[in-house]
C-alpha cells in the first residue's frame, strides 16, 4: 500500500470537529519574557486540564501551544469518554505494590467523574452524551466480558440479539453496555476548558514553538521571541514533542489513526445502524471505534498505523471498513476525513515523571486512550506542584522503557508487531 506523509499545518486538521467548533481560538504568540508559578507546554487535554487544576488552586499559570488549542490528538480523536487509567495497572504490582495498583485502578473511575463535574460546574457546551458499548467479534471477547462483569456491576452484558438494540450490525456476537461512559465533541471540550483556565487568570499563548528548556530549581522555556521562567515546567506535548526532550522522544512512538464523518443520517439510516446514541468500540487490537455526532453523522475511526505515515487512500479504506460494519452506509456521502497522531508507550501506561531530578515534570504515552485519563493526569500533576506527590510518585515508579531499536528500527519493529496482533484478531 502506498503511503504518503501527513501534511501538518499550524491550523486545525480539516475535521468535523474543527467545522463544528464553538470558537476559533486566537490567543497571541509569546513575545518577551514572563515569570509565572507554572508553565505548561502543550495545550491539548493534558495541558489544559493541568492548567485548570492549577488555577483552581490559585497558581499563576502560563499555557503555551505551538499550534492551536487542542490542535493534536485532543482535537482529532474519537471523542469517547472511557474509564480506566492504562491498560493493566496490575502488571506494575512489583514496582508500585498492591496499594499502588488499587490507587491507579480507582483513578480509572475518577477520570470520568472529573470530566462530568467540570462540564457541569463550568457549563461547557460540548455535546455530552452518556452510554457506551463494547462489541465482540469472537467468542473469546464474550468470555472476557463475562469475567469483567463479575467484577464490575456497571457492565450490562448483551447477547447477539440484545446488542442489536444498540448497534444494528450482523458483525457482532454480543457485547456489553454501560451508562457511566459516553462521548463528547472533544475540540469543544478542550477549548471550553481553556476558556475556564483563562477566566481564572491563566496566560495562554498559541503559535508559540518552544525551542529549548533550561533545567534546574527554577526552570524556563525559551522561544525565538521570548521566554517564561517558572517554579515548575510541565511538558504535555505527547506525540508532538519531537526531539525537544530526547528522553521522552525515545519513549513515545507516534502512531496514526484516521476518522471519517458521514453526511447527517436519516431516521431510517439510524434504525439500520446506530439504534442508540452511544459510543462504540470493538475488542480487537486494531479496533474500529465510532459514534454519532450531535447532528447525527456517523464518526467512524480506526486504521491504526505505526509507520507514522497516512495511507494515500485513507478515506476509501475507512469507508470500506465502515461498510463492513454497516452495509447500508456503503453509498453514504463522506463529508470529512482526517487523521492524527497518538503517542504509544511500550507498556501502554501513561508515563508521568520528572526530567533530570528537576522541577520539569512530564506526561506522555496515553496509547490511544486519553480523553478521560488526561483529566486525571492534570489532577495528579497539579497535586504534585501543590506538594502532594503521593499519586505522582506511584506513577513515577513505573519504569518507562524506551522503544527498542532507536529511531532507525523502532517503527519497523512496531509495525511488524502490530501485523502479528492483527493476525491474531483475524483468528
Amino acid at each position: 500500500m502506498f503511503l504518503k506523509a501527513t501534511t501538518e499545518t499550524k491550523e486545525h486538521a480539516p475535521s468535523y470537529y474543527a467545522a463544528s467548533a464553538n470558537w476559533q481560538t486566537d490567543y497571541p504568540q509569546l513575545e518577551g519574557d514572563l515569570t509565572v508559578d507554572v508553565v505548561v507546554v502543550g495545550a491539548g487535554f493534558s495541558g489544559v486540564a493541568t492548567a485548570v487544576e492549577l488555577c483552581e488552586r490559585g497558581y499563576k499559570v502560563a499555557l503555551v501551544e505551538s499550534n492551536r488549542i487542542s490542535w493534536g490528538a485532543s482535537g482529532r480523536n474519537g471523542g469517547q469518554i472511557i474509564g480506566g487509567y492504562g491498560s493493566d495497572p496490575s502488571a506494575f504490582r512489583s514496582s508500585i505494590g498492591s496499594e499502588g495498583v488499587s490507587i491507579v485502578e480507582n483513578m480509572g473511575s475518577e477520570c470520568v467523574e472529573i470530566i462530568k463535574e467540570r462540564i457541569e460546574k463550568y457549563n461547557i457546551d460540548c455535546d455530552l452524551k452518556w452510554g457506551y458499548c463494547e462489541v465482540g467479534l469472537k467468542k473469546r471477547h464474550l468470555k472476557s466480558y463475562r469475567e469483567w462483569a463479575e467484577e464490575d456491576p456497571a457492565i450490562q452484558l448483551l447477547d447477539q440479539a440484545e446488542v442489536k438494540q444498540y448497534v444494528n450490525s450482523d458483525l457482532y456476537l454480543g457485547g456489553y453496555y454501560r451508562q457511566d461512559w459516553g462521548h463528547i465533541q472533544p475540540l469543544n471540550l478542550c477549548i471550553g476548558e481553556a476558556r475556564v483556565a483563562e477566566s481564572m487568570g491563566a496566560k495562554i499563548f498559541e503559535q508559540t514553538q518552544i525551542t529549548r528548556i533550561t533545567y534546574g530549581e527554577n526552570p524556563a522555556v525559551h522561544t525565538d521571541k521570548g521566554s517564561i521562567r517558572a517554579n515548575h515546567v510541565i511538558l504535555c506535548g505527547n506525540a508532538y514533542m519531537g526531539n525537544l526532550v530526547p528522553y521522552l522522544d525515545a519513549r513515545v512512538l507516534p502512531a496514526t489513526s484516521c476518522i471519517i464523518a458521514t453526511e447527517p443520517l436519516s431516521d431510517e439510516q439510524l434504525k439500520q445502524t446506530m439504534v442508540r446514541d452511544v459510543a462504540v468500540c470493538d475488542s480487537r487490537t486494531a479496533l474500529d471505534y465510532y459514534r454519532l455526532s450531535a447532528d447525527k453523522r456517523l464518526l467512524f475511526g480506526g486504521l491504526s498505523n505505526y509507520s507514522g505515515l497516512e495511507p494515500s487512500n485513507a478515506q476509501a479504506i475507512m469507508q470500506a471498513k465502515m461498510a463492513k460494519v454497516f452495509p447500508s452506509l456503503r453509498s453514504a456521502r463522506i463529508d470529512y476525513s482526517w487523521s492524527g497522531r497518538m503517542g504509544i508507550s511500550v507498556r501502554r501506561m501513561p508515563q508521568i515523571g520528572r526530567i533530570k531530578d528537576s522541577n520539569v515534570l512530564y506526561i506522555s504515552g496515553y496509547s490511544g486512550h486519553g480523553v478521560a485519563p488526561t483529566h486525571m493526569t492534570g489532577r495528579i500533576l497539579a497535586e504534585a506542584v501543590d506538594g502532594d506527590t503521593h499519586r505522582f510518585d506511584i506513577m513515577n515508579k513505573m519504569f518507562h522503557l524506551p522503544w527498542p531499536g532507536g529511531k532507525l528500527l523502532r517503527r519497523p519493529a512496531m509495525a511488524v508487531g502490530m501485523m502479528w496482533y492483527k493476525m491474531l484478531d483475524a483468528i
